[in-house]
């Protein structure tokens, strides 16, 4: 496996894409998951301190036993803390929600190969080095 790196300064096409991302989430939160809109998926996740039910729309990448999903902000987000301390989350994907079991982060030349050789360069030029692998695992979790 690939180390994900830290170290780098985010790069003007990285912020960019950052903040392109933050202005459409809202946009994408009623599409995420649905049966016609592959490319992104709603990660159903508890707070790890308040318990409380969160739900986050990503882009993913889905193959017959993993879920893959690139992560911009590396090791930032909330979401991801709360589904690696859970060991797992529940995800949408269209229009089925699917358990997902044993979250491992992993750097760019293991996540990037799930996805296509013209993904891949989209993903390197934004500047994304890490991806949230996922399992597959039934049934879905209830919750």
């Amino acid at each position: 496996m690939s180390a994900v790196t830290r170290d780098a300064p985010p790069s003007a096409i990285a912020r960019v894409t950052r903040s392109l991302a933050r202005a459409t989430a809202p946009g994408t939160r009623p599409l995420a998951g649905r049966r016609f809109f592959p490319l992104w998926a709603v990660v159903r996740h508890r707070g790890r301190r308040s318990g409380r039910s969160y739900a986050v729309p990503v882009a993913i990448r889905v193959t017959a036993d993993t879920f893959t999903i690139p992560l911009p902000w590396a090791h930032e987000t909330q979401w991801l803390r709360n589904v690696v301390a859970a060991g797992g989350c529940s995800i949408r994907w269209r229009g089925s929600d699917h358990a997902a079991s044993t979250p491992m982060v992993i750097g760019f030349e293991d996540g990037a190969s799930a996805f296509h050789p013209i993904q891949r360069a989209v993903l390197r030029a934004a500047g994304i080095n890490a991806f949230l692998r996922l399992e597959r695992t039934q049934p879905p979790p209830l919750g």
